[in-house]
């Protein structure tokens, strides 16, 4: 029997933390190899981890609601004699857990071994890093009659800082404390070691800063806690913010717009619905509006790409990875359909309907999220007739589709009710010129103004 130790896999592309959702097993269990064990969220989606083990589970290592690095143990599982081998699948390279020492750290190994090269933790799936980690040596304050003192204050001959005031900023440095907290003690005059941390671990909390300068804290905090909600910044928030950000002030957005009398095209979905190729799948605006989409990129190729800044080169991809924008409970997400362009539109159709539905129930895969190479997305669904998106990182375009509604329109000569939308893509300019962001644009519109020309070029 042999205890071992599974840590927390890297899930896709480098991500290097998740919130453990639920655990699928408790303490005594019992678990099969590639069981799932535990929900994740990372900042991706939401995935079942399997387990590389079968045996009986020892240990919780976090609760539900943790947010653990990569790496990091998560569960503790006993396993017979021969079956402490990993099963790697095609989850990830990184499902590779490590076996607790049968030594205790420090322990001294048997006679006449080598002594093992000390070993500190890394990101699961980088390999091992050798070299003990060695934390620089605090400090030493003055003790006196068993009370702990700070250094009578003084100025050093070369930097001229208060010797006692080096010593106390030394002394903060050994407290437990998460750098933008250790800001909200300094922007407070607060010195953190006058606190009783609170967090786990004894780590000093934003909460306790505040409880300790209550004068100026009452600027900053609510008197009244029901005055306010917090949401934590974690999990698919915190990558769609970090996200955008980066794509904001990396790629040169730029914007065109058109309105299209979609009157047809919705005379066509009606007839389409109730066709037996649809008879499974809803045939919605969307469904035509991709379409028509996936027709303009293979007139303007051009669009479909992405700025290799290493290379100094812009990549056209040949393949259309059409990606959804999807509002989620856990937040904004952006699953895409492989190849669309290759679709018919009641396999389009097919598609449509799963992705939405998984991304709504938030079982999304992190392969659904990655690749995406031109999106869509549709604020009409929330009543707004249009809006300016931030691209989706590494693509040259997103097609805006606001909502349709009754307007006056000159249709024949003269002015009648009509259905109408209004279009809107922003590009990467250095990628998508005016010309081409409006052509391509416009060709969108075409197709929807006209479906004759939307199923002649399909």
């Amino acid at each position: 029997m042999s205890i071992q130790e599974f840590r927390l896999p890297d899930l896709g592309e480098g991500l290097t933390e998740g919130e453990i959702l639920q655990w699928l097993v408790a303490v005594g269990d019992e678990v099969k190899l590639n069981q799932p064990i535990v929900e994740v969220e990372t900042a991706k989606a939401a995935v079942e981890v399997p387990s590389p083990y079968a045996g009986i589970v020892t240990a919780l290592l976090h609760e539900a609601g943790e947010t653990v690095d990569v790496g990091m143990p998560i569960i503790r599982i006993e396993t017979g004699a021969g079956e402490n081998q990993p099963v790697r699948d095609d989850v990830s390279d990184a499902l590779v857990p490590t076996a607790v020492a049968e030594n205790p750290p420090g322990a001294p190994s048997a006679p006449g071994s080598p002594e093992p090269p000390a070993r500190t933790s890394v990101l699961v799936g980088y390999g091992p890093r050798h070299g003990a980690a060695v934390r620089r040596p605090r400090r030493p304050v003055i003790e006196k009659d068993g009370v702990t003192e700070p250094p009578v204050l003084g100025r050093s001959r070369e930097s001229g800082v208060a010797v006692g005031d080096r010593a106390r900023a030394a002394a903060q440095q050994g407290v437990l404390a998460k750098p933008p907290v250790r800001k909200l003690a300094k922007d407070l005059g607060v010195d953190l070691t006058d606190i009783q941390g609170t967090g786990p671990g004894g780590i000093v909390t934003r909460e306790d800063v505040q409880a300790a300068s209550p004068g100026i804290a009452a600027a900053v905090a609510p008197a009244n806690a029901e005055d306010e909600q917090r949401i934590p910044i974690k999990g698919v928030r915190k990558h769609t913010a970090a996200a955008m950000v980066a794509s904001a002030f990396t790629a040169p957005h730029a914007s065109t717009y058109v309105a299209v009398d979609v009157t047809p095209t919705m005379e066509l979905r009606s007839r389409l619905s109730v066709l037996p190729e649809f008879a499974e799948v809803k045939v919605s605006p969307l469904l035509l509006v991709a379409r028509a989409l996936l027709n303009a990129v293979r007139r303007h190729p051009e669009i479909n790409a992405s700025w290799d800044e290493a290379a100094q080169e812009i990549v056209i991809r040949r393949r259309v990875n059409l990606g959804i924008a999807a509002a989620t409970p856990r937040g904004l997400i952006v699953p895409n359909i492989k190849d669309a362009g290759s679709l018919r539109l009641p396999e389009l159709a097919a598609e449509l309907q799963g992705l939405t539905s998984t991304a709504r129930d938030g079982k999304t895969s992190p392969a659904d999220l990655t690749g995406g190479t031109i999106t869509i997305t549709n604020v009409g669904v929330f009543g707004v007739d249009g809006g300016t998106p931030i691209l989706n990182p590494g693509e040259a375009a997103i097609l805006c589709v606001g909502a349709i509604s009754e307007r006056p329109w000159v249709h024949d000569g003269a002015v009648s009710i009509r259905q109408v939308c209004e279009l809107s893509l922003s590009f990467d300019h250095r990628m998508v010129d005016g010309q081409l962001g409006s052509e391509f644009l416009a060709d969108v519109g075409r197709q929807l103004a006209d479906p004759a020309v939307l199923l002649a070029w399909a």
